[in-house]
């Protein structure tokens, strides 16, 4: 990768009149270790285009657009758009877009259906957004996502300490942490230290689409009161009596006593599958 000059933040800030807005997460990574890193982990071809969420003053942006085809940098800040298009002069393979990513279908945006999503997002949207771009009709291979260090944990989280969160994502595709990034790292540095979270998509979701609403529905309502057993927070979610509850929790042999967080994705997985055909047996039934 050819040497990148660093950006005077302070400099570029003073000029455009500009201080980070803590209600944006606007923190920017800054350091070129942690950005050469983040890059590496991207594993970006030539071939390659990349939807960058998030391009604040352009640190990453223009990494990426030494290492890729063409880059999307998408950015919500408005103020941001100047300096980034400062920043960015010399490269005529990033185009710079003002808009909320949760409001853009990556479709309309990305006429690549191979894209690559790499993306320093606040705790607040991880979830939103993830889902966004996982639920996509165009969605992306890859994601590299930095994000605060427990909440990449959470992303990663495996049987007996699962969360709606990582069965959003592991439903998709394979998460793991690829390198952790200290809070000095930013500019002005968080209160807490981050990491860097791949996400390699299975070319289908594990569970055919059209029981992914079945799924969704499962989880939520598992994990609406996690405190409460299968038994009572899925008769509560559902609208189900307990006995009908207990009938699919045994059907898919899931004791009831058993709470949301302790079920792997392969038991939520068979708990899908048994709840719709529950629901098959009841319209014969009826019919």
């Amino acid at each position: 990768m050819n040497e990148i000059e660093p950006i005077n933040i302070s400099a570029l800030m003073q000029k455009y009149k500009l201080r980070p807005k803590k209600n944006l997460g606007q923190n920017f990574l800054t350091d070129p270790q942690s950005l050469e890193r983040i890059v590496e982990i991207a594993d970006i071809s030539p071939q390659d285009t990349v939807l960058e969420i998030g391009a604040g003053l352009g640190h990453l942006t223009r990494y990426l657009a030494e290492a890729a085809k063409r880059v999307v940098a998408v950015e919500f800040d408005e103020r941001l758009i100047p300096p980034l298009r400062e920043v960015l002069a010399k490269y005529d393979n990033v185009d710079i877009i003002q808009g909320d990513i949760l409001s853009l279908a990556p479709k309309d945006i990305i006429d690549d259906k191979n894209y690559l999503v790499v993306a320093n997002i606040p705790y607040y949207i991880t979830s939103a957004i993830t889902r966004h771009l996982l639920e996509a009709e165009n969605k992306p291979r890859r994601l590299v996502l930095t994000v605060q260090r427990e909440v990449a944990k959470r992303m990663c989280a495996v049987s007996g300490d699962m969360n709606i969160l990582a069965l959003s994502i592991q439903i998709y595709g394979e998460p793991y942490i690829t390198s952790h990034i200290p809070a000095a790292a930013f500019h002005p540095p968080p209160k807490v230290d981050s990491a860097s979270v791949r996400i390699d998509l299975y070319r289908q979701p594990v569970l055919p689409e059209k029981q992914l609403d079945t799924f969704f529905r499962l989880v939520r309502a598992g994990f609406q009161h996690k405190r409460k057993t299968l038994r009572n927070s899925l008769s509560a979610g559902l609208s189900w009596p307990k006995e009908k509850v207990e009938e699919m929790l045994e059907e898919a042999d899931i004791l009831a006593r058993r709470r949301a967080e302790t079920l792997s994705l392969p038991e939520w997985i068979i708990l899908t599958r048994q709840h719709d055909k529950m629901k098959i047996n009841q319209r014969k039934q009826k019919g």
